[in-house]
């Protein structure tokens, strides 16, 4: 259970050992619930799939003799809202339509504990009490009587929501409806006058292709090489906000705040306004065949298009808009302006410095973790508009290496399956990295590609046979014909050591067949190999 809790999470902090805390003390009390219900069959998280209802039931008991409860988990303190609440009906109505004989509903209410840690008290201090407050805390079981009237309010209003043809904002029950908590995919498909803009694609199924060109976030400690290891690259565009770029070759366009002085007038130009001017350039044209853009540091990027909205409007900090105003208009002009430049088509990558934080674990010990230097809402848009997000860093041996796979206690992932954990923060490395990253089918194009110049290399060596055909098998042959001539040399001084006895040597017919009997006759028998060379220079020298 503590696994698979804390890897739900990108990124584990004190809040989520919190919560573990909490989980480890109320759930036996759950079980101690469930364990009235002895010989019975459990069901946990069933789908119910009909027409027109899909739904999952926490937990399904059914007896022996056939009847069934449904119960359904809520870790809550507002027990008189789901109360009446039409959920439990819906599951007993089209549960029943499957199959089911369901004669009792209710719900397991868990408690939440919702106390904060004060600034005078320590951690530990803190747990303390969390445990003891949470040791209080008793989950209920609560029955639910069916009525027949929440499946009826149901199904017409689903008749309603089908026969509409308009459908206005409802901001004051409709959560998503809400400025400060409406979705980010709500503005890409909607224009300033509220007009939905969509345009579906051909119904065809698209070639997987080799992506060598991902877009990355990419965070690390100041003076480990994330702009160097950008400059690597060719066609990069750097906009840079903090002007340390004097050791990268690649052209650089400043992101900053520019004061001129025309006669006694002194204008400024915020940096954000420059960041939109480059990204309405590279919108209608590319003329300097940028492939990609690098932008460095992401964070203050950020902080300047807060600027540039607390200057539009005359603030001092967010929070003097109306209720959430300030905050949605930050984040939406932030959010369009980064959808604007992902639209463009060229490779993204965002660089921020890194931020340490240590959490303390149960047992006491520290754990540090790592993330970019950006709040958590920025952080999670960010991520989905990148492939990848990566840390390097400097380890013991002073090397710097590129983080690839994922780490419990890192802020990264993405969309390629790395093989290796980590390489050096390096062009070549990383890209050897990406291709084995990607699955073999993505590869074919590029592979078909690449051997055409290969089929073209039998008709250059075919010419060169053909003039000279007989150097290369003479080349060969001799070659075979010396190797075991040399191999045969040492065996044959090595047996030479060894004593012989002339009733062999009496044996051996002389004569050329004896090179034939010798070599059949040297596997099994070793030592007779230099035996009949003696014997063929004595004759030798009776026939002269």
């Amino acid at each position: 259970m503590e696994k698979d809790y804390f890897d739900s999470f990108p990124l584990i902090t004190n809040d989520q050992v919190n919560e573990m805390m909490k989980l480890q003390i109320l759930l036996p009390k759950v079980n101690d619930i469930l364990d009235n219900f002895k010989d019975c069959k459990f069901q946990h998280e069933y789908p119910i799939i009909t027409k027109d209802f899909i739904g999952f039931a926490d937990l399904i008991i059914t007896v022996p003799d056939g009847t069934s409860t449904v119960i359904d988990f809520k870790y809550s303190n507002h027990v008189e809202n789901y109360l009446e609440s039409g959920q439990l009906h819906l599951y007993k109505y089209y549960l029943e339509k499957l199959g089911f004989n369901i004669k009792h509903l209710g719900y397991i209410f868990i408690p939440k504990t919702g106390i904060k840690q004060k600034q005078t008290e320590s951690l530990y201090q803190f747990r303390k009490r969390l445990t003891e407050e949470v040791s209080k805390s008793e989950p209920e079981l609560v029955p639910i009587k069916y009525d027949q009237m929440n499946v009826l309010y149901f199904q017409n209003t689903i008749k309603e929501i089908e026969a509409a043809t308009e459908y206005p904002k409802n901001v004051d029950h409709c959560f998503s409806c809400m400025p400060r908590f409406a979705p980010n995919y709500l503005n890409a498909i909607q224009n300033e006058k509220g007009e939905i803009l969509m345009q579906l694609p051909k119904n065809e199924r698209r070639k997987k292709q080799m992506d060598l060109k991902p877009d990355i976030w990419l965070y690390a400690d100041s003076y480990v090489g994330k702009t160097t290891f950008m400059d690597q690259f060719d066609d990069v565009l750097m906009l840079n906000t903090d002007g340390n770029t004097d050791n990268i070759t690649s052209p650089v366009l400043p992101i900053q705040d520019e004061v001129k002085k025309e006669g006694r007038m002194t204008k400024r130009k915020l940096a954000w306004e420059t960041f939109l001017e480059v990204v309405q350039t590279l919108e209608v044209s590319n003329t300097e065949h940028y492939q990609t853009i690098v932008i460095d540091l992401m964070e203050d990027l950020r902080e300047a298009c807060r600027t540039y909205i607390m200057d539009k409007f005359n603030w001092e900090h967010e929070s003097d808009g109306t209720y959430g105003k300030g905050w949605s208009m930050v984040t939406k002009e932030f959010d369009n302006a980064i959808k604007r430049l992902k639209a463009v088509g060229l490779q993204i990558v965002y660089i921020s410095r890194e931020l340490r934080n240590d959490i303390t674990l149960k047992n006491g010990s520290v754990r540090t973790t790592f993330q970019p230097n950006i709040d958590a809402k920025t952080a999670n848009f960010l991520t989905g508009t990148v492939d990848i997000t990566m840390r390097a860093y400097v380890n013991d041996s002073d090397e710097h290496l590129l983080m690839l796979q994922k780490q419990p206690n890192v802020f990264g992932g993405g969309r390629f399956n790395f093989k290796v954990k980590e390489v050096p923060l390096e062009k070549d490395a990383f890209i050897e990295a990406l291709k084995d990253a990607q699955p073999k089918d993505a590869e074919r194009p590029k592979t078909k590609s690449e051997q055409k110049p290969v089929q073209e290399q039998p008709e250059s060596t075919e010419n060169t046979n053909e003039e000279e055909p007989e150097k290369p098998k003479r080349k060969r042959r001799t070659k075979k014909a010396e190797e075991p001539a040399e191999e045969d040399a040492p065996k044959r001084k090595r047996r030479t050591r060894k004593p012989s006895t002339d009733d062999e040597d009496s044996q051996t017919p002389p004569g050329e067949d004896d090179e034939e009997i010798t070599e059949s006759e040297s596997e099994p028998e070793p030592e007779e190999a230099p035996k009949p060379r003696r014997r063929r220079r004595r004759t030798a020298k009776k026939e002269d």
